[in-house]
């Protein structure tokens, strides 16, 4: 079974940036969807971006336009490129992949505080 190893979270002022990255133990198709969710506190966990065949797929409104989803096959890694953070997309982001089911990472922390 692949594992996901997320990296990249952590405490960033408001309008700040981070990058985060989930590298998988070993290849995975390119045509089977990887991408993040979130989980705030008390929320439910929520989809952010998602990837297929190497082609933007979605991204929920609130992160269009500041969240950037992207893939290098060959470091197998997907990575979401936050900017412009703001405290409401405070959470734990979980990396997954559509791969022999649906596998998660264990969640990276991201706080957006002043």
């Amino acid at each position: 079974q692949v594992q996901l190893v997320e990296s990249g979270g952590g405490l960033v002022e408001p309008g700040g940036s981070l990058r985060l990255s989930c590298r998988a133990s070993r290849s995975i198709p390119n045509a089977a969807a990887m991408g993040w969710f979130r989980q705030a506190p008390g929320k439910q966990r929520e989809p952010v971006a998602n990837l297929v065949s190497g082609r933007d797929l979605y991204y929920s409104e609130s992160v269009k336009g500041r969240f950037t989803i992207s893939r290098d096959n060959a470091k197998n890694t997907v990575y979401l490129q936050m900017n412009s953070l703001k405290p409401e997309d405070t959470a734990v982001y979980f990396c997954f992949a559509n791969v022999q089911g649906t596998v998660w990472g264990q969640g990276t922390q991201v706080t957006v505080s002043s």
